[in-house]
């Protein structure tokens, strides 16, 4: 009997310090969802099989894995600017991700502050652009960013930067300034609405490289993303070959369809059907 309520309070001492740790660890605040990371290769590879597909098949792939609806992004997250030619404003490419929550630090300079040196302060010391580091070609910058202010994190200037460093395109779930260059300079961007604003004193970075929601969808770091003037796809890095596999039976068949329907209606082949 000694024994037993020895080994009883033994063991209650052991749950509750296991209790407490947990208490610890939550408070200081806990990541469940693993960022996976990716090789340049592996993110290549994969990316051979996206080639020339479109969301609308994408979205057919989806549905057969069994995740319908699963990766479609709020159609009010849409193509910037489109180019119907050489349909240059499509995205085939590998997320990166980062979230910009709003700021609780002051919105301005103090009276004997320099602007300039506050400005230059913020962008460097809380709205940075750390997930640039992670951009390698091939990359989509995906932003969680503060949709219900008038923020354009994204302009032409950085926008290009990120476009040198490799990436194909970015989507956002909020603003971006500067659209007329952007449009000119031919980047890829898919956006919720138009943006004027500065970063400093209205959002501030919060995570890089871990999962955001952009359009009621979760993005994961290493996911696929898909945009044409049909919106954006997301989708889930575990699924990514078999649903390039079923897209491309889908795309096939409908090439072959409609290069029947060109000859009989006497249309010159487009790269849609080639």
């Amino acid at each position: 009997m000694k024994y037993a309520l020895f080994s009883l309070l033994t063991i209650a001492l052991f749950v509750s310090k296991i209790a407490a740790q947990d208490a610890s660890d939550a408070a200081q605040g806990i990541n469940l969802i693993e960022t996976k990371t990716y090789t340049a290769a592996e993110n290549a590879e994969l990316l051979k099989l996206y080639q020339s597909l479109r969301v609308a098949d994408v979205s057919d792939g989806l549905d057969m894995v069994g995740l319908p609806d699963t990766g479609l992004v709020d159609p009010a997250i849409h193509a910037d600017w489109l180019d119907r030619e050489h349909l240059k404003h499509v995205i085939r490419g590998i997320a990166v991700t980062a979230r910009y929550v709003p700021t609780q630090r002051p919105d301005r300079p103090r009276p004997d502050e320099d602007f300039a040196g506050w400005e230059g302060n913020y962008y460097s010391t809380y709205s940075t652009e750390a997930f640039a580091s992670a951009i390698q070609p091939g990359t989509v910058v995906v932003l969680d960013d503060v949709e219900d202010k008038d923020i354009g994190s994204i302009g032409s200037n950085n926008i290009l930067s990120w476009v040198k460093a490799g990436a194909v395109g970015v989507v956002t779930d909020a603003g971006a300034r500067d659209t007329d260059e952007i449009a000119l300079q031919k980047v890829p961007l898919y956006l919720r609405k138009k943006g004027r604003g500065i970063r400093p004193g209205r959002n501030e970075l919060e995570s890089v490289n871990r999962p955001v929601v952009i359009g009621g969808v979760l993005v994961c770091p290493g996911d696929v993303v898909v945009a044409d003037a049909d919106g954006v796809v997301i989708v889930p890095r575990s699924v990514a070959k078999q649903v390039a596999e079923y897209a491309h039976v889908i795309l096939e068949k409908d090439k072959a369809g409609r290069r029947q329907l060109y000859k009989s209606l006497g249309f010159p082949e487009d790269q849609t059907v080639k």
